[in-house]
């Protein structure tokens, strides 16, 4: 019986031999939460379905010794993409990174993502009712609220709580999260062209005395954010060299990781 939370997703993966194939089938095949693999040689493609966070496959895949890139996330056109600071979003001080990935499912919204370069412990995540980040992350207005209802947390009744309410995401001593939840109000077809916010404290899902907990959680500055942008689901992004620069897919990937470094490297020295 399939799992309702369960989702595919595609990766392009670099593989030279049916050895290649084996090693990659097999590693999958040991993990539990990974069921239909689907690993092909001429396509150079790895197709799953799971209930594992995206990044959590690519790295099962990666400890075989070979590269993999995320092509499509679900199986239809209700799939987006927000990319958190870098040359696509917003961070104050230019040193948060993250992509969240949010995908219909029957009971809501899988929402799927890793974002580093935070302060270690609590800080709130919220979908705002703006894709303006022109003044950074104080132009995309305020949380998604389409029903004006009061500030929440996600367990809270869908009248005492935002759409873009999506509670706390909690980062580790080396400033990463990543997460996977399901959100039972969001509906991805209408958050296009929305923002996704990461904030510098706690969200305190309106528990507070204080008129502010009812309309953001006290959850501090607005960090990081980016736009909520439609993504490709599966079969839906064919690329193979990137057109701005003629990269390859493998070179594209090893770029990015280095930058991911580099920002590693500059958080420490600014002890952010």
């Amino acid at each position: 019986m399939k799992n309702m939370n369960s989702i595919k997703i595609e990766f392009a993966v670099q593989m030279e031999c049916q050895k290649c194939v084996d090693s990659v089938r097999n590693a999958l095949h040991k993990v539990e939460g990974i069921r239909n693999v689907q690993v092909s040689l001429d396509q150079n493609s790895v197709i799953i379905d799971t209930n594992l966070s995206h990044l959590k496959i690519q790295e099962i895949i990666e400890n075989t010794g070979k590269k993999a890139v995320l092509k499509g996330y679900g199986e239809d056109n209700y799939s987006a993409v927000s990319m958190l600071g870098g040359n696509s979003g917003y961070s104050f001080g230019d040193v948060i990174r993250g992509v969240v990935r949010f995908v219909q499912i029957e009971k809501g919204c899988i929402i799927d993502g890793t974002i580093d370069g935070l302060t270690t412990g609590y800080h709130g995540l919220h979908i705002h009712e703006c894709g303006d980040i022109s003044n950074g992350c104080e132009s995309v207005g305020e949380h998604y609220n389409p029903y004006h209802t009061p500030h929440g947390g996600p367990d809270d009744p869908p009248s005492k709580r935002h759409v873009g309410d999506l509670g706390n995401i909690m980062a580790d001593n080396n400033g990463r999260v990543t997460f996977r939840m399901i959100n039972d109000l969001v509906d991805v077809s209408s958050i296009f062209g929305r923002s996704l916010v990461v904030t510098s404290k706690m969200d305190d899902l309106g528990k507070g005395d204080d008129p502010a907990s009812k309309i953001d959680g006290n959850s501090g500055k607005r960090l990081a954010c980016g736009i909520i942008a439609r993504s490709s689901g599966l079969f839906q992004n064919t690329k193979r060299i990137c057109a701005c620069d003629g990269l390859t897919l493998w070179d594209e990937r090893d770029k990015s990781v280095i930058k991911q470094k580099r920002n590693k490297s500059a958080l420490k020295m600014n002890n952010v």
